[in-house]
């Protein structure tokens, strides 16, 4: 399933990633890796980002972004 897909709340483990080098190279940036476990803060309205908590931190990431990240709910 695709991050974009999780309902706010519910943990996660990132499985990989869908799309073009740039966008996985800019997610391990910001530190998120297969095998870590995130948790869906919340889902901004009118087509905002979504925000989630990982290692600590709250990271807000697009739409764009989270519909190419693939996860399994744990």
């Amino acid at each position: 399933m695709k991050l974009l897909d999780v309902k706010s709340g519910k943990k996660v483990c990132i499985v990989g990633f869908e799309g073009s080098r740039g966008v996985e190279l800019k997610l391990r940036q910001l530190g998120l890796l297969p095998g870590d476990t995130a948790k869906v803060i919340r889902h901004a309205p009118l087509g905002g980002p979504i925000l989630i908590e990982c290692k600590g931190r709250r990271i807000a990431l697009g739409r764009g972004i989270a519909v190419q990240i693939l996860v399994e709910e744990v």
